[in-house]
């Protein structure tokens, strides 16, 4: 399965996306063998449309334009369930065991995911009850699809 990351946003060279970068060569590295290759980061531009409303529409509406049919679509979101990284890797493992070819993780913009794209996740998943900038989310994202690999190759990187 083809696992990719999706961000509204740009990434700017320094710290942090190194450590993004870092995470998603491991990942690279380590997750074919498993059946999970990594595929690409996706970064578009945010909308500076009027309303917020807008803004989530014109959003989704370049995250769809990636979205191949039958792909996976995870919402990273504040709203979502908040798996333990064993349960992340499942799901995961899950969706490649029922053979499914392609795979998006998306990290919204400012405002948010549209409801359009609520409706046509097969899941959404949130770090934490509190507010991250999208300079860790990235960061938290890119590490644990990287923790993933690791729990699935039995790798004693995550010590639960």
């Amino acid at each position: 399965m083809r696992v990719s990351l999706f961000a509204v946003g740009r990434l700017k060279s320094g710290p942090e996306s190194d450590l993004s970068a870092r995470y998603l060569d491991r990942f690279a590295k380590s997750g074919t063998a498993l059946g999970l290759d990594f595929a690409r980061v996706i970064e578009v531009a945010e909308s500076r449309a009027a309303s917020a409303e807008l803004r989530k529409r014109e959003e989704a509406a370049q995250l769809e334009r990636h979205l191949a049919d039958g792909a996976v679509l995870i919402l990273l979101d504040e709203r979502g369930k908040t798996p333990d990284s064993p349960g992340f890797a499942n799901l995961l493992a899950r969706f490649r065991d029922d053979g499914r070819r392609d795979l998006i993780v998306a990290i919204g913009g400012p405002d948010g995911h549209d409801p359009s794209l609520h409706a046509k996740a097969d899941a959404v998943v949130c770090f934490g009850r509190m507010t991250w900038p999208h300079q860790l989310v990235r960061i938290m994202a890119a590490e644990q699809l990287y923790r993933a690999i690791t729990i699935l190759a039995g790798h004693p990187y995550h010590r639960a």
